[in-house]
């Protein structure tokens, strides 16, 4: 009996916490599990590319050519990717991994954890996902010109340095949202 006690005492003292936990496993597995499906209608035995990583290398293209003529994209011709030809030289293919759903997804999970308002909710996620697209999409033609540049730090330009930006982008963002819009920080101040 005093065990059941110290527990309900225990939950009851970081209710908040569980209860952000739990909104943000069960976003997050629910998110996951339909972008895995929407995967599942593309056939990589087939080098098929889903349409939003190619929207992302659409959209990267146009963000370069506002700098240079010389740059298009073109089908990979033996894996599910989008080959970038900056000065005629292939720079970097973008892969599924590239298109930062999942950066997305993880993103929203913490927003929708820490939401009191729906409706503020949904339209800080929606703003929050487009303004990590474009982030990502800037991130990735900052990374064709600087591996055409500095080939030799391709690694740590890959690796770290352009990783940053977007995961930058995203703790701004959550840092914005608790203390500005989630309502909790004003809640908490009371």
């Amino acid at each position: 009996m005093l065990k059941i006690h110290i527990l309900k005492n225990s939950f009851s003292q970081h209710k908040i916490f569980f209860i952000f936990l739990s909104k943000f496993i069960l976003f997050y597995i629910v998110f996951t599990a339909i972008y895995n499906l929407y995967l599942q209608q593309f056939d990589q035995k087939k080098n098929e590319l889903d349409d939003f990583t190619e929207l992302v290398a659409t959209h990267t293209v146009k963000i370069m050519s506002l700098f240079t003529e010389n740059i298009k994209m073109e089908s990979h011709q033996f894996q599910p990717a989008v080959r970038l030809i900056y000065n005629d030289v292939y720079i970097a293919r973008v892969v599924e991994g590239c298109n930062a759903i999942s950066v997305m997804i993880l993103f929203a999970a913490f927003i929708f954890s820490f939401s009191v308002r729906w409706k503020k909710t949904i339209l800080y996620i929606v703003l929050g996902v487009f303004l990590l697209h474009l982030f990502n999409c800037i991130r990735i033609a900052l990374l064709c010109f600087s591996l055409f540049h500095y080939k030799q730090y391709a690694t740590v330009l890959h690796g770290t340095i352009f990783p940053l930006i977007i995961y930058g982008a995203v703790f701004v963002l959550w840092i914005l949202w608790v203390t500005k819009y989630s309502g909790y920080g004003k809640a908490t101040k009371k």
